[in-house]
């Protein structure tokens, strides 16, 4: 374990480290009874919900990316609601009115925002006044309504899902927005086993109460163990590496990355937060109390691929912000 490092937070102790343990476990055990070959991904999920960020779940349809979101929803024993994104969305249709009642006066009615996870189904779909509204919810963890602002509950989560195929009817993501996620997740297809196993857990044919998911996590227990997240130990060495990574989306001709040139714009500091957080709660969900370069190398792509922007140059070669990052990831020693 690193011992440099102005970190000097109180250290997790073994029965903690224990008891989130049997947790972790449980959580995957009552995941596997709805979900098929999506562990990776249900990882990501919880490590967005540890770190206190918000997730953007890419995945072409019938990837399970709604289904993801209600199962941890139904784990952690949270407020859920679902709002589905179209063309005609308004902000109010999130966030809520002012309305007015001849007995009572102006009062306010609270939107679906108010819950503490939040799946915002096909968030492309939506004009840039919803996402603006949303921008609030997401950074300040609170809304405006009328002329009042209310804070929103505590933890509070959103899983935004998107379908990269669907171009007609969709808005590109104001970048500001797009930053405040903390991962952007792929879910892939899945194998030729995996899709024998799907067609006896077709939610399609049974009632999701039929899978008997048991609630494992409550309010108070995710918000304790955001805070173990944070007594995560995290050293100087590890500290150079993420500020390395996130300086070489910048800097690429120092580190000697080739693609460089197809950069228009490198990440922002917040990648740098988001690396910090993420590779603490990595390390926590494999049973460490340290994080190291290693826990953050595998925290890395989903940290900055939604926030490496190319050129067009770089758009016309075809290449992906996964490409760059790829090259980065080789590139930059580890300390």
């Amino acid at each position: 374990m690193e011992t440099d490092g102005p970190e000097k937070a109180e250290r997790i102790t073994e029965s903690e480290k224990t008891e989130f343990r049997g947790t972790v476990f449980r959580l995957k055990a009552e995941a596997a009874k709805v979900l098929v070959d999506q562990t990776e991904v249900f990882e990501k999920l919880l490590i967005g919900l540890l770190c206190d960020g918000n997730v953007l779940l890419e995945g072409l349809p019938g990837t399970a990316k709604t289904l993801m979101a209600r199962t941890l929803s139904a784990l952690s024993g949270c407020s859920f609601n679902r709002i589905q994104f179209t063309p005609d969305l308004l902000p109010s249709d999130i966030i809520g009115i002012t309305s007015y009642g001849e007995e009572q006066g102006f009062y306010v009615v609270k939107g679906p925002v108010f819950a503490n996870f939040i799946l915002a189904n096909g968030i492309n779909r939506s004009p840039p006044k919803v996402q603006s509204a949303l921008l609030e919810a997401m950074q300040e963890r609170q809304v405006t309504i009328g002329k009042h602002t209310f804070p929103l509950p505590s933890p509070f989560f959103i899983i935004a899902t998107q379908n990269p195929m669907e171009a007609q009817g969709t808005y590109n993501l104001p970048e500001a927005q797009v930053d405040r996620f903390l991962f952007k997740v792929r879910a892939a297809y899945p194998g030729r086993h995996d899709e024998k196993l799907i067609l006896d857990k077709n939610t399609a044919f049974r009632d999701f109460a039929e899978f008997g998911v048991k609630q494992v996590l409550s309010q108070s227990k995710i918000l304790q163990y955001q805070n173990m997240v944070k007594r995560v130990y995290l050293g100087e060495k590890t500290r150079q590496y993420i500020v390395s990574l996130v300086d070489a989306t910048r800097n690429p001709k120092k580190y000697e990355i080739h693609r460089g040139r197809y950069i228009e714009w490198g990440t922002s500091p917040r990648a740098s937060i988001s690396l910090y957080l993420a590779a603490k709660a990595r390390a926590l969900l494999e049973g460490g109390t340290y994080a190291t370069p290693n826990h953050v190398k595998k925290v890395a792509m989903d940290v900055l691929r939604h926030r490496l922007i190319l050129n067009y140059e770089g758009q016309a070669q075809g290449l992906t912000a996964e490409d760059l990052i790829q090259e980065m990831l080789d590139k930059v020693v580890m300390p």
